[in-house]
C-alpha cells in the first residue's frame, strides 16, 4: 500500500511538471516479526534498516527504561546477534542494502560483529565516528569474521563482552572501549 501511494504521489507531481527524484523506500526492522519477513520486505523496498535499540528491547522482552529489568537489556545477547544475521541474510537475498542504527552501531565492540555480519551501513551520531572509524581501520574483515564465529558459541552477553574487550585490547584499541576515557590513540 505504501509503495502504491508513493508511486501515485510521484506520478502526480511529474504530471504537474515538478522535476523530482523518486525517494528510496525502506523498512525499519524493529520487531521480531519483521526479522522473519526480511527477505519478503526487502523484495518490496530499496533498503532495510535495523533499529537496534527497539529490536533488542522487543526481542528480549525487556523495557530498557524500567530500572527493575533494564540490566537484562543487552544488544550483544546471543539471540540478538543471531537475529541481526538473519536480517542481513534476508535483505541481501532480496538484493537490498541493510543498515543499522541505534546504540549498537556506535559501540566499538559491536561494530566488529556488525561488519562481520555484512551490514552495508552503520548510522550513528557524530560523537561516535572517531571510535568506530578506528575499529574499522584496525580490524580486518577476516579477523572480524573470526571473532563473530568465536562469540556465536557463547550463551551469555557477558561472555561475548569479555571476549570482545580482550580482542580489542589485543589489537591496541582498549582506550576505545573504556567508558569515560577519551579517544587519544591518534584516531
Amino acid at each position: 500500500d505504501a509503495n502504491y501511494l508513493i508511486d501515485k504521489a510521484y506520478a502526480e507531481l511529474l504530471e504537474e511538471g515538478c522535476s523530482i527524484v523518486k525517494p528510496l523506500l525502506g523498512v525499519m526492522i524493529e520487531v521480531p516479526a519483521a526479522v522473519y519477513m526480511a527477505r519478503e520486505l526487502g523484495n518490496r523496498v530499496d533498503f532495510l534498516s535495523v533499529g537496534s535499540n527497539d529490536l533488542t528491547q522487543y526481542l528480549l522482552a525487556v523495557d530498557r527504561n524500567n530500572a527493575r529489568v533494564a540490566s537484562l537489556y543487552d544488544a550483544l545477547h546471543p539471540a540478538m546477534l543471531r537475529t541481526l544475521m538473519k536480517v542481513v541474510e534476508g535483505g541481501h537475498a532480496a538484493g537490498v542494502e541493510v543498515s543499522i542504527c541505534g546504540e549498537m552501531a556506535s559501540d566499538p565492540m559491536a561494530v566488529v560483529l556488525l561488519l562481520a555480519m555484512g551490514f552495508d551501513t552503520l548510522s550513528m551520531n557524530s560523537s561516535s565516528l572517531l571510535r568506530v572509524k578506528a575499529v574499522i581501520r584496525k580490524i580486518s574483515i577476516a579477523n572480524a569474521r573470526k571473532m563473530l564465529a568465536d562469540v556465536l558459541v557463547f550463551e551469555h552477553p557477558s561472555e561475548i563482552r569479555e571476549y570482545l574487550q580482550k580482542a580489542l585490547e589485543d589489537e591496541g584499541l582498549g582506550s576505545l572501549i573504556r567508558s569515560g576515557v577519551p579517544c587519544t590513540d591518534g584516531y
